[in-house]
């Protein structure tokens, strides 16, 4: 008899744009994790692969071909706890969930992808000068 007990945290929503970079959170509670234990697998909605660490190592052999080059961790930050990725270039397809499982703490997180368009607003003034004696005024 076999028992797994996973760690869940609620989901956690984060906002980008399109053409804009987000990163996605993701954490161990245990700290001080030794880079040869360190497993980490990041899915979207549709478990495709979008980046794993094995043996604390990237590992893009498996990776969806619409990731390549768009999703990275930062290593430096790994035997800390800290999983997170950055996801770069983002499309609307990104939209949606994505979960990171952290094998060795049997830890899993999802994070919600809100994907939104960027807007700018422009607003045109008009400007009446006059001029009074030595002194001008704006309107």
């Amino acid at each position: 008899m076999y028992l797994c007990v996973i760690s869940v945290c609620l989901q956690v929503p984060v906002e980008g744009f399109i053409g804009d970079s987000v990163v996605l959170p993701c954490s161990s509670a245990e700290h001080d994790l030794k880079l040869q234990d360190i497993n980490v697998l990041w899915r979207n909605k549709d478990s495709e692969t979008i980046y794993d660490l094995i043996k604390g190592k990237a590992s893009v052999e498996q990776q969806d071909p619409r990731y390549k080059n768009r999703a990275e961790t930062f290593p430096e930050e790994y035997e800390r706890g800290n999983f997170s990725l950055k996801l770069q270039n983002l499309t609307h397809t990104d939209e949606g969930e994505f979960n990171c499982f952290i094998t060795h703490t049997d830890e899993l997180r999802t994070i919600q992808l809100i994907v939104k368009e960027e807007f700018s607003l422009e607003m045109t003034y008009k400007v009446k000068v006059e001029k009074v004696g030595w002194h001008f005024y704006f309107l």
